[in-house]
């Protein structure tokens, strides 16, 4: 599994990469987290507000930073699919 946090590296961007990476710790699940500041890069994932959650090239949240409980049932979800 691949994610990308897409954003500029303000709060609300580390704030997600933190609760993804809680969420991936509770889950016990291995996954490659890397993080996307360039903005023709974020804007090439159609995205119009940071920070986003791209998960597999998927974008499954953006213009927001979802409590960990939510990202940890976001990515056990997709992990099952």
């Amino acid at each position: 599994m691949i994610i990308k946090i897409l954003g500029p590296g303000c709060n609300n961007c580390k704030n997600l990469e933190r609760a993804t990476r809680e969420a991936l710790d509770q889950l016990g699940m291995d996954a490659t987290v890397e993080k996307v500041e360039d903005y023709a890069a974020i804007a090439g994932y159609g995205i119009m507000a940071t920070p986003g959650l791209v998960v597999d090239e998927k974008v499954v949240v953006s213009g927001r930073v979802p409590k960990p409980a939510e990202v940890k049932q976001l990515l056990a979800a997709l992990a099952t699919t």
